[in-house]
């Protein structure tokens, strides 16, 4: 499918932002890092993995999507973490060209309703992509519930997809595009996205953290990349990890220091296929307040406070 053509005969170019928005562990995070062939998003079993935006950009022939990685929508809980993130997701949605809200399989309630209600204003159309239907059992059920969300809103289109599977993802793209306005390239054609390396590393360790420790730490443990240096051809990365208690502390190193050794194994790998370099890399792990200080979670910095502990 081509684009529009401008008066010249040249086919002309087309860019939006389209924000992917859901409750919390839908699989927004796994869509975004299939679309576009590239990790740059984290993902765990936990929800709420997704702390802030993330941009990520696929440039398709005339046409270039911006997708914007939101976190989970989650209206239960008044903790400031809750309300910043939903602060996040609210400000990005007034500002696309076209909402996919995600949700899975034959699952609906109240949280996934919370998110339709928040975005149903919006200008933008909203299409609805029914994520993991991979995972159904008996596919014959996707078709009663597909009827009766297009009768409860007026998406512009119900969509199942498996992002894991890549069902449907192609398609997903082609509809996606179809409401990208006409304008030139906002990002280089050849870029994947907006964060910068050094976030991208500290997010790469905390989902091996989220993913090995699960709900024995909370959320707000903190990383902040000290060094990022290129050496011998060789990318020297130095990770300061901090928690509040020095018990978790002791959970995050594990005996002998074999539980954070797994976590930088498994960081190391994923940032060598993102980097495309080899990487060294070492981790400190700190108690200190700064885990504490919410307000800051979306900032990623880290006060020089705490004593530290190689591992």
């Amino acid at each position: 499918m081509t684009g529009p053509v401008t008066a010249g005969g040249e086919e002309a170019t087309r860019c939006g932002h389209v924000a992917i928005v859901g409750r919390p562990n839908v699989g927004k995070s796994t869509l975004l890092n299939h679309l576009l062939r590239q990790k740059i998003s984290i993902t765990s079993r936990k929800p709420q993995t997704t702390r802030t935006r993330i941009l990520g950009i696929s440039t398709i022939g005339a046409d270039q999507c911006i997708y914007v990685d939101t976190p989970g929508l989650d209206r239960r809980y008044g903790k400031a973490i809750n309300r910043m993130m939903n602060e996040t997701v609210m400000t990005v949605v007034t500002e696309v060209d076209v909402i996919m809200l995600v949700s899975e399989r034959l699952h609906w309630d109240e949280q996934d309703e919370a998110v339709l209600q928040a975005v149903r204003d919006v200008p933008a159309p909203v299409l609805l992509v029914i994520n993991k239907v991979d995972r159904l059992r008996d596919k014959r059920r996707l078709l009663p519930h597909i009827e009766r969300l297009a009768a409860h809103f007026d998406f512009v289109e119900i969509m199942p997809v498996s992002a894991l599977g890549g069902h449907n993802l192609e398609l997903l793209e082609v509809r996606l595009r179809e409401f990208l306005p006409e304008s030139p390239f906002l990002f280089p054609a050849g870029q994947v996205t907006d964060v910068g390396s050094r976030f991208l590393a500290a997010e790469l360790i905390r989902e091996k953290i989220t993913r090995q420790l699960g709900d024995e730490l909370p959320y707000e443990v903190m990383v902040e990349i000290e060094k990022f240096a290129s050496e011998n051809g060789v990318l020297k990365i130095s990770a300061l990890i901090t928690v509040e208690k020095q018990g978790q502390k002791r959970i995050l190193i594990g005996s002998g220091g074999q539980r954070l050794k797994l976590i930088g194994a498994a960081a190391r790998k994923d940032m060598e296929q993102a980097f495309e370099s080899k990487i060294s890399l070492q981790t400190w792990v700190r108690v200190g307040r700064r885990s504490r200080q919410r307000a800051k979670l979306f900032e990623g910095r880290t006060a020089r406070h705490g004593r530290r502990d190689w591992s």
